[in-house]
């Protein structure tokens, strides 16, 4: 079996757009290095400063050397039937995989991580970054952060996991289809991926620190966390190469999953979670008067209301609220400004408009529902009680809004007996109502109206 062991220096630290400045490959027999390959590369871009302080890369240097177009059939050649060895594989074999695609050519090897192989035959070291990792067991390393240098030292390194894998057992399980060892992030134990659940939840992405990085929710939370790494986008893969640990949280349903994924952020304040870290309100639902005095509804960004009768995260949300609204009061979707450019609304065919846009409604009558419409927004301050599935058979959740405010969620036993209030408190996890829960709820609410139980009507409702 043969090895070609590989690092790669770049433009940058991600995937997405970064360039090869240099590369160096050792294969190896698994006894010694049979032979070699180096070069600068022109990345046909310039190299910031940052990289050339860190690598003594500069443009100048690569200026009159070969673009990748013009090793690429020595990169191919020299690692056929080789096994992808790399500090932190991932990183220099998606970057290779980049160049190979961006040629259209469809570069495909088996990979090793000596990361992982480390942290595994070496247990309980500190740090496994190649510098600190080689201090450790006394591997020298010069010309670091060079190529042919971090090259040299992870072989020696290479050759000390060979020596501790006598019997082959470790490599070879990690060279097997199902391992997922190469996929994985060069920190993340394979165990603590394998007891993920395929269940809806909450997960927690934590640093070597133990402290959250992300948080996210998912229908089947193992499926989702694979998909992180996967993913070649740069944020994406500078917060897996940071990721050492995943805790999750099971919830059973998707409303709650997501009404704790927001609870979270603003708890932790991940630095990979940006959604909810910003201003979300962009729209709101505006009112006025035309000159034959039919109130119209309609919606528009923030900037341009002042005085929104109720707001918004998207337009999406906008038109989904206004088009229940519409269904619920009976109003007429062009005055609603749902359907625009037409004489009469569509929905009067369907008998689901009285006819104002045909003049067969009064105007007294028409506005007096859109009032009513009106107040439904600005003061919906009922208390209703939404049932959702439990963390396991045995239970339900649900969900609590008391007087319009958001108070939180729970689960309860099927058998339990609840038949008020304050008995349905004994079991509610509080929660902070904020924008972002109502703009959750809303958007629950447009597709699952049926599922908003005024609490007055549900007296034994958990029997």
């Amino acid at each position: 079996m043969k090895y070609a062991i590989i690092d790669v220096e770049t433009t940058g630290m991600g995937i997405q757009g970064n360039r090869i400045t240099e590369i160096a490959i050792l294969v190896h027999d698994g006894k010694k290095v049979i032979k070699e390959f180096h070069s600068l590369v022109n990345p046909e871009s310039p190299i910031p400063y940052a990289i050339t302080r860190l690598t003594g890369i500069n443009d100048q240097m690569v200026s009159d050397a070969p673009k990748f177009y013009e090793i690429a059939k020595d990169v191919i050649e020299i690692t056929t039937d080789c096994i992808f060895v790399a500090h932190n594989v991932n990183f220099d074999y998606n970057v290779i995989h980049k160049e190979f695609a961006d040629l259209g050519f469809p570069y495909k090897r088996k990979k090793l991580c000596t990361v992982r192989l480390s942290r595994k035959l070496i247990p309980g070291l500190p740090s496994y970054s190649l510098g600190k990792l080689c201090a450790a067991i006394g591997i020298p390393l010069n010309d670091r952060h060079r190529a042919m240098g971090d090259t040299k030292a992870t072989t020696l390194l290479f050759e000390r996991l060979l020596q501790l894998d006598a019997e082959q057992q470790v490599f070879t399980s990690f060279l097997k289809p199902g391992s997922r060892q190469a996929t994985l992030p060069p920190g993340l134990p394979k165990d603590i991926f394998d007891q993920l659940p395929e269940r809806t939840g909450v997960y927690y992405f934590r640093d070597e620190k133990e402290e959250i990085i992300y948080v996210g929710k998912a229908l089947n939370i193992k499926k989702r966390v694979l998909s992180h790494f996967y993913d070649k986008k740069n944020r994406e893969v500078a917060m897996c190469q940071q990721t050492v640990n995943i805790t999750y949280e099971i919830t059973g349903s998707e409303l709650v999953a997501l009404l704790l994924e927001s609870s979270e952020i603003k708890r932790h304040y991940p630095l990979y979670n940006r959604a909810q870290r910003r201003n979300n309100e962009g729209y709101g639902i505006f009112s006025y008067e035309d000159r034959s005095g039919l109130i119209h509804l309609a919606w528009n960004s923030l900037k341009n209301v002042p005085d929104p009768i109720i707001k918004f995260y998207n337009t999406t949300e906008s038109r989904l609220f206004m088009e229940r609204l519409c269904e619920e009061f009976d109003l007429c979707p062009k005055y609603c400004h749902l359907q625009s450019n037409v004489n009469s609304c569509f929905h009067y065919q369907i008998k689901k408009c009285k006819g104002i846009c045909r003049g067969e409604e009064s105007l007294e009558s028409y506005n007096e529902r859109v009032k009513k419409a009106i107040d439904y927004m600005s003061n919906d301050t009922k208390s209703y009680v939404i049932r959702q599935r439990g963390r396991n058979e045995e239970e339900k959740s649900f969900v609590l809004i008391e007087n319009g405010i958001y108070q939180g969620y729970g689960f309860i036993d099927h058998d339990q007996q609840v038949s008020s209030l304050s008995e349905l408190k004994e079991f509610l996890i509080l929660k902070k109502d904020n924008r972002d829960v109502q703009r959750i709820l809303r958007g629950f609410r447009n597709k699952h109206e049926s599922k908003f139980m005024l609490l007055e009507e549900t007296s034994g409702f958990f029997l």
